[in-house]
């Protein structure tokens, strides 16, 4: 992994086709969410599959926790799209045939020249894409559990939402003198924002 890819660094900010054939950025994704990215071997690989098959829970406590998900792997669209549903992911899966990533960030896995993946890594994103860990995976072991993941999530969420302790009494005033800003992450959580987060 490139060496400046540190905690309190910025992660790129790739654009690459999701598995509907849809170009979208990292930003887009994360929106003010924390974000878990995991960069895959690809479809031909069974710890992958397993590592994948482990993420489908966390993904559903990940949606009630206002936290995003998104897997990259080298995968064609159609590979990407077999993996995702082979697995039973709900998450966009973004292809990057070109490897584009993989060079960039320095994870070409030189061990296997026949299918040329990346190294698989998992990176927990704060807001902004600020990085705040990264998870090597050469071995599955090196991989996070779904456990770290959680506690990785706590951490951020701790720190970037403002009402993560609603027993601060600034908070209990600021909510009865009308002031709901820190409570809400859209604004004044309208309809619309909510909607627009939930895409």
């Amino acid at each position: 992994m490139r060496p400046d890819m540190l905690a309190g660094s910025s992660f790129p900010d790739y654009a690459l086709p999701d598995h509907t054939g849809r170009v979208r950025k990292l930003s887009e994704i994360q929106g003010r969410d924390p974000l878990i990215v995991v960069l895959s071997r690809g479809h031909f690989c069974p710890k992958d599959r397993r590592q994948h098959e482990g993420l489908l829970q966390l993904h559903r406590e990940m949606e009630v926790g206002y936290c995003k998900l998104v897997t990259i792997s080298t995968d064609k669209l159609l590979e990407s799209n077999e993996f995702r549903s082979g697995v039973g992911a709900h998450w966009p899966f973004l292809s990057d045939p070109e490897r584009i990533i993989q060079q960039e960030l320095d994870i070409a896995e030189y061990t296997d020249p026949v299918h040329n993946p990346m190294v698989p890594h998992t990176i927990v994103l704060e807001p902004d894409l600020i990085v705040f860990k990264v998870y090597m995976g050469y071995w599955f072991f090196g991989r996070p559990t779904v456990e770290e993941l959680r506690l990785d999530l706590r951490m951020v969420l701790r720190k970037c939402r403002a009402d993560w302790d609603i027993s601060d009494p600034d908070l209990k005033i600021a909510w009865h003198r009308g002031d709901k800003t820190p409570f809400y992450l859209y604004g004044r959580g309208t309809a619309a924002a909510l909607a627009e987060h939930d895409k």
